[in-house]
């Protein structure tokens, strides 16, 4: 398990980019710690909150842990957005962190000329069956449980060419908590997670291979992507986050000259409230999917893992 700093009981620092630092308490329990905020990504208020609180409790449930208390975490331009707008983003934070099982204990905020809202999170797990994303092994397979897609279809509505229909697909795939997914990883017993986030999964993927000291195998066909996302990014709604992305992994990465220029973009791209990529055995991967079907998670074996020292290697199909 990664360690950082001189702190004995300190389990996950900095060295790795994981998603969440761990700190041993006793030895039957760990504190996982972290936050995260940003500005609206739909219109909605209340929607806005749901997406925020859900993006924040996803480090801790990337960690395999148990969110336990968390605290809003606020900007707010007070003077020309109305207080019953602040209202309508904390209402929709407060519920989802209710729906997690954790305690909102309160929280700060700033005058902003731009409104941010997120959450600091403080989870628990045990300290032996705390999740990093510098575990996976050869031989594992790799599996993604939200599609892809947002980030561009984020775009879209900003520039006001997304549907209602896109945007609610949009809404209820960032809103859902990831709170079934990482149970379902504890439960068979997985080697390794992190969450697919503004990193895309390209950018994720390529720290969990540098992290565990391997390559990453990815089969674009087996990727779920969210329709519209396609239909979007062939009209050039492309977040300047996901080209950065794109520049950047592709240093490390082997790109399948069949794997067309649109195919890497949705690869890259910059997620919100993204979903779980695990790393597990995989004879363990057909308990996985059964018990996220069960729990109607839209889950997808999308590659695997392989001897190599930290690169990506991307192929169209497997």
């Amino acid at each position: 398990m990664p360690s950082t700093g001189k702190d004995p009981n300190l389990l996950v620092g900095l060295d790795t980019s994981d998603d969440a630092g761990v700190y041993k308490l006793t030895d039957d329990i760990a504190l996982i710690q972290t936050l995260d905020f940003f500005t609206p990504v739909v219109d909605n208020p209340y929607d806005f909150g749901r997406i925020a609180a859900a993006n924040a409790l996803s480090d801790v449930y990337a960690m395999g842990g148990k969110p336990l208390t968390a605290m809003n975490l606020v900007g707010f331009p007070t003077e020309t957005l109305g207080l019953e707008i602040l209202a309508e983003i904390l209402r929709g934070g407060a519920e989802k962190v209710c729906e997690a099982g954790a305690v909102l204990l309160g929280g700060h905020s700033v005058e902003d000329k731009e409104p941010k809202y997120g959450l600091s999170v403080t989870g628990i797990i045990h300290p032996d069956r705390v999740l990093t994303n510098a575990a996976a092994k050869p031989g594992d397979v790799l599996v993604l449980t939200k599609p892809l897609g947002i980030g561009i279809i984020t775009t879209a509505l900003k520039a006001g060419m997304a549907s209602e229909e896109a945007e609610r697909e949009a809404t209820a795939v960032m809103s859902a908590l990831n709170k079934d997914a990482a149970e379902i990883m504890q439960e068979v017993g997985a080697h390794a997670c992190t969450d697919v986030t503004g990193f895309g999964l390209l950018g994720h993927a390529l720290e969990l291979a540098k992290a565990s000291s391997v390559n990453v195998r990815i089969f674009a066909a087996e990727v779920p992507v969210l329709a519209p996302a396609r239909e979007y990014v062939r009209y050039g709604l492309i977040p300047a986050g996901t080209r950065r992305n794109l520049k950047y992994v592709a240093q490390f990465t082997r790109f399948d000259d069949n794997l067309e220029e649109e195919e890497r973009i949705i690869l890259a791209d910059t997620i919100t409230s993204g979903g779980l990529l695990i790393s597990l055995p995989e004879e363990k991967a057909a308990r996985y999917m059964e018990l996220s079907r069960e729990k109607g998670l839209n889950a997808a074996i999308i590659g695997e893992v392989i001897p190599g020292k930290g690169n990506l290697e991307v192929y169209k199909e497997s």
